[in-house]
């Protein structure tokens, strides 16, 4: 993992409010009474995080800010996946199951538009080495979907990157739209990314989620629940910087 990754696990819920309840618990043991309601309100929403209800609705509130960008004016003539995960096997690093899904629907896609595909990422992990995640992609699209993969962006480190990249690849192509490929969570920050850079891109998501329903099992904290509620605060922070960074012309 890369440094920006690990200290966003410390600084985004559920760990920052973890640890700032153990703060106040601290000075709540030292007198200070209403540091106690502090750190009681804190674990509420540390709990509430690990529910689907809350981590679904942070899902469908990415997926609709997507849906207000305008599509493009002419047609698109590629496909672009974004990578998402690399994992370490015994055997050696390969595609994590949140790339894989983006291509099983990228090849969907392929087969059903005939577009050629390019591939975007780099080193995803800068403390642990290991081969562009774009490289293991193309194989993996070729064995398993038998499809062969006309590009491979290898350089990005993150999604600004992976845009800027593949608008200056596709453009030498004289190719000026394309489809791209990710989950409808990410969608956001990456269409910000692409307008930045120039490139025209359709949206094309990957899993939609719908609306959480507000019943029994909704309102159940899960473990698993933090990780993804993390994951989708990490993703608001990111498109607002993002969103910043394109205001100020920021390269």
């Amino acid at each position: 993992m890369s440094v920006p990754f690990q200290l966003s696990v410390l600084v985004l819920p559920p760990v920052a409010l973890a640890l700032a309840a153990l703060l106040l618990c601290f000075l709540a043991a030292r007198g200070r009474r209403s540091a106690a309601w502090g750190a009681f309100v804190l674990i509420l929403l540390q709990l509430l995080l690990a529910t689907s209800y809350a981590s679904g609705w942070l899902e469908v509130s990415l997926q609709a800010l997507a849906a207000r960008f305008a599509p493009p004016r002419e047609e698109p003539t590629a496909i672009i996946v974004l990578a998402a995960d690399q994992v370490r096997l015994e055997e050696g690093w390969t595609v994590g199951p949140l790339t894989l899904e983006r291509m099983a629907a990228a090849a969907a896609l392929a087969r059903q538009t005939g577009l050629p595909i390019l591939v975007s990422g780099g080193v995803l992990s800068l403390t642990s080495p290991s081969p562009p995640i774009a490289g293991q992609m193309a194989q993996r699209f070729e064995s398993e979907f038998g499809l062969i993969v006309r590009w491979l962006e290898i350089e990005s480190r993150n999604t600004w990157e992976n845009a800027r990249n593949s608008a200056a690849m596709l453009r030498q192509e004289g190719i000026g739209s394309a489809l791209l490929v990710t989950h409808g969570w990410h969608m956001p920050r990456a269409l910000i990314s692409f307008r930045a850079a120039g490139l025209s891109v359709a949206a094309a998501p990957v899993r939609r989620s719908p609306l959480p329903q507000p019943d029994f099992d909704s309102f159940l904290p899960r473990a698993d629940r933090w990780g993804q509620s993390w994951l989708l605060i990490r993703e608001w922070c990111g498109l607002a910087v993002y969103a910043g960074r394109r205001a100020f012309d920021l390269n």
